[in-house]
């Protein structure tokens, strides 16, 4: 089956016909390094994570770029606050953003370019624009018309007479307030670079259809991102690099958010949960399958009892293949391919729900075959399993996991309390109920049964709890 994925341009799912028979390329924008990054950012990259392991399985050879945006408004501002240089800053999250992916088991990108690294490409670029009647200085910026071109807008479906253009302090001279920059005229203390129109700063947008036609050329077969991004960024994309010549991005694919209480997850509404801090509570192979196993066009509301409800799942799969990799007394090397059912639903706009039912469902049958002392069969049911876990990146035998072993046991701990604690609720609950009905022989007896199993129960003003005691 054709791989079949939603482009955000035609507002349809479309074949996947590749511009290079037997390759893909695909350009996804990566991160703005002014800020560690939470979860929100990560299942950006771990989406497309999945789909460039997706056309791997398929025999596809990729070629995956994704940028790092280390100048702009947001770093310099944190630069001044801090009182430490814009590269400091930059460098310092951009080296977070990489614990992340490295952390959640995604594949460093064939390319990771730097914008500040491709100042060159940029000012080519606007030369071209503005040779090509596309761009104008005015007061030591760039800035491209709008007007010029007659497919402004296609990508987010808007009207041009209704469209308002977001801007940056210092955007002066335009002759079109709808009109966007390329180019920043510089300003005292900030960070600048020489060009033909004065020293200044690059546009967020020119930044990445510089590096995309770089690493990519003139036409590339898929642009990635975030659905935040459709505009303006990479309207604006599409308007200066087609302006310049390039046909540039084939597809258009875009991921929802991550979302808290209904709102997108971001820094400025303070609801932000940081990766850091997350692969200290949850291991992150957990995390994986939190964010990677939703739809990639689907919001996830982010909350404990969704990621507890990941856990468990998670586990009854880890468990099954530790008990079939102890009755075969050794290794289970992956299946050489998926089960048809499981590549269909890959197939299908990256179906990743579709096909997890797929593994859960070949994990029951493997513990049938376990229940009936199958020992083939079960063999067999975890090689699938491992050949389809592998392709969502999240083989817990895969030698990248190999280092949760060391923390396992305190995950493991953390588990198993909860798990007590709800057993002993309930007993609790059944001697707080024979005491109502002034049973006390059954109250003490459960009392009893809990003290010699090594719980201390103690009645309190808010009611019964327990802690571990001496056996």
């Amino acid at each position: 089956m054709t791989i079949r994925l939603y482009d955000t341009s035609a507002r349809q799912i479309r074949d996947f016909t590749p511009l290079v028979p037997g390759c893909v390329s695909i350009y996804l924008c990566g991160a703005t390094v002014q800020a560690a990054p939470h979860i929100g950012h990560i299942r950006s990259g771990l989406n497309f994570d999945i789909l460039r392991r997706w056309f791997d399985y398929r025999g596809y050879e990729v070629t995956f770029v994704r940028n790092v945006t280390d100048i702009d408004d947001k770093i310099i501002q944190k630069a001044a606050e801090q009182n430490r240089p814009w590269w400091s800053i930059g460098y310092e999250n951009e080296r977070a953003f990489n614990d992340g992916y490295t952390a959640l088991g995604c594949r460093p990108p064939t390319y990771e370019p730097r914008a500040t690294g491709h100042v060159t490409e940029m000012v080519e670029m606007m030369r071209g624009l503005i040779e090509r009647g596309h761009a104008y200085e005015s007061e030591g910026n760039v800035y491209f018309d709008v007007k010029s071109f007659p497919d402004y807008l296609e990508l987010s479906n808007q009207e041009l007479e209704n469209l308002q253009q977001p801007e940056s302090a210092g955007e002066t001279g335009k002759r079109d307030a709808r009109d966007f920059a390329l180019w920043k005229a510089v300003k005292p203390g900030e960070p600048s670079w020489e060009t033909p129109w004065g020293r200044g700063r690059p546009g967020w947008h020119l930044e990445c259809s510089a590096m995309a036609h770089k690493y990519l050329g003139t036409a590339f077969d898929i642009h990635g991102g975030g659905i935040d991004l459709i505009f303006p960024h990479h309207e604006n994309e599409i308007a200066q690099a087609k302006a310049y010549g390039d046909e540039f991005a084939k597809y258009w694919v875009h991921n929802a958010w991550v979302t808290m209480s209904g709102e997108k997850m971001s820094k400025s509404l303070g609801n932000s949960v940081l990766v850091s801090e997350m692969v200290k509570r949850w291991r992150p192979i957990v995390l994986r399958y939190y964010l990677g196993t939703p739809h990639y066009r689907s919001m996830i509301e982010y909350s404990e009892e969704a990621l507890r409800e990941a856990e468990s799942a998670f586990a009854r799969i880890e468990g099954f293949m530790q008990r079939v990799v102890e009755k075969a007394g050794g290794a289970v090397e992956p299946a050489p391919e998926v089960p048809p059912a499981f590549a269909q639903a890959m197939d299908d706009d990256l179906g990743v729900p579709q096909a997890l039912a797929v593994v859960h469902t070949t994990v029951r049958q493997g513990n049938s075959a376990l229940a009936a002392d199958d020992k083939e069969g079960a063999v067999a049911r975890l090689a699938e399993v491992r050949a389809m876990l592998g392709v969502l990146g999240l083989d817990p035998l895969d030698p990248h996991w190999a280092g949760e072993s060391d923390r396992s046991e305190t995950v493991l701990n953390k588990s198993v309390h909860g798990v007590v604690d709800t057993l002993v609720s309930l007993v609790l609950q059944q001697r707080e109920a024979a005491r109502a009905r002034k049973d006390w022989a059954t109250a003490d007896a459960i009392r009893d049964q809990l003290n010699q199993s090594g719980l201390v129960i103690e009645d309190s003003p808010q009611g019964p709890r327990w802690s571990l005691g001496p056996r």
